[in-house]
This record gives structure tokens, sequence and C-alpha cells, in this order.
């Protein structure tokens, strides 16, 4: 992708609307519309790296009430013609063709690669990543597996939504503990991640959610290694203006 003179790219991650009620986080919510407002004045394409939602499933002709603030200005920002693009995150997970079909938002499952103006970027919520949190990646395979997902569509929206969200915002990641603190680097799962990559093929730029800390460190051999924050604590998202990188917050 060429970036047109004049515009840029814009990443944002971790919002969980929705924690630890609709009403409580609608606030955010309306500082997130806002800042979709602003940046599409010159938006030549839009991320967003999971976790927008603290629980989405999809049943087959039903979605989680709420959140029309955001799903009409996406739906806006689209039918515009600036492309957005949708990495799943750990709790919303469960995304089957809404976004697609309804925001002409492509949804992506697994980490993926682009280029933007000679700078190659690899994209990705984060979760389960790497060879650590191996009782995490079980989770997952059990809450992705067909036969899971088929069972819990036949559960009553009403029950099903309301015990998903209790265990979410149980999640630490929510309430701003441990999670959300620097490890080290030789803790944190994703730079090392990010490393073992670098070491099969360069890339200028790793860019994920996930651990709810704003973080851009360089991994040497021209690389970096970034962490976009969140929209619960630090409001915090990227901008490329085609040459240089860069974290900011939203005031």
């Amino acid at each position: 992708m060429r970036i047109p003179e004049g515009k840029k790219i814009y990443f944002s991650s971790d919002n969980h609307l929705g924690a630890p009620t609709n009403e409580a986080s609608r606030p955010r919510e309306k500082k997130f519309v806002a800042w979709l407002d602003d940046v599409k004045k010159d938006a030549a394409a839009i991320f967003l790296l999971g976790d927008l939602f603290d629980f989405w499933f999809e049943y087959g002709t039903v979605v989680p009430k709420g959140f029309v603030r955001t799903l009409g200005k996406l739906a806006e920002i689209s039918d515009s013609g600036i492309p957005i693009y949708f990495f799943v995150g750990n709790h919303d997970l469960w995304m089957n063709g809404y976004f697609e079909k309804e925001l002409n938002i492509p949804v992506f499952h697994k980490p993926k690669e682009f280029t933007f103006n000679d700078k190659t970027f690899y994209i990705a919520h984060g979760d389960g990543l790497g060879p650590y949190d191996k009782g995490y990646k079980r989770m997952k395979k059990v809450f992705t597996n067909p036969v899971f997902k088929f069972l819990f569509k036949w559960v009553h929206p009403d029950i099903g939504m309301r015990v998903a969200q209790y265990l979410s915002v149980k999640n630490k990641l929510i309430s701003g503990d441990d999670d959300a603190k620097y490890l080290g680097e030789d803790n944190e799962w994703l730079i090392q991640y990010s490393k073992s990559q670098l070491q099969e093929q360069h890339r200028d730029f790793f860019l994920y959610g996930h651990r709810h800390l704003p973080m851009d460190l360089d991994l040497g051999q021209n690389s970096k290694y970034v962490n976009l924050g969140d929209w619960i604590t630090y409001f915090t998202y990227g901008v490329f203006d085609g040459k240089d990188f860069e974290l900011k917050t939203y005031k």
C-alpha cells in the first residue's frame, strides 16, 4: 500500500467496550468515536487490533446489544472509502461474518504482514503468540472449536452474554492489575516472539495490542516492537505517515 501525500495509517487496540458495564464504558466509547471522527480527515487506512469489545459472539441472526455509536461510525468511515482492518482479540474472537457483510471490514484471525511505503509491518492482536502461555492456548482451542461454538449458540443470548461478560470482567487486564506493568525485555513474551520472527525474516515494525501497555522499543536490525496500549487507562494509538511511526495519546 502506498500512502498518498498528506495521508496517514492509524492503529488502535483494546477498547473493551462493555466493561465493566455498557453504561460505565460509554464515556470511553464516545471518546473513541470522537477519535475516529478526527482521524478520518487524513486516514489512508485504520487498523483495529482486537478487543474492541469486552465480549462479542455472533449468533446466526443476533449480535450483542449496544455499541451503536462505534458500529455506526465504523460504517460511515468504511462507506466513505477509507479501508478499515480488524484483527480479532481474545475477547472478541467469535466473529463470524458480521463485520465483513455489514461494515465491509476485513477480519483477520491470525497475524498478517502489510507493507506501507516499503516499510513492513507484522500486525496481530498478540494473544497466544510464542512458546509460552500454554494454558491460554489450550483454552483458546476449546473456545474456537466448532463443536463448542455450536453448543454455545444454543444457550439463550441473555444467559450466555451475562455469563461471558461476568467472566470477561474478571480478567486482570481490565482491572489494570500487574499484567499492565512492564515485565522486562526477557519476560515480555511478545518481545521475545518478535525477536524470533526477526531471525527468520526482517520486518520494520511489529505491532500488537493485548498487553494494554504503550511500548515502543528498539529490537535492533532497524526493527521496532510496538504495543498500542489501550482505551481504558492510556487512550493511546499509533500513527504512520509513510516515513515515521509514532505513539500518541488522545486527549
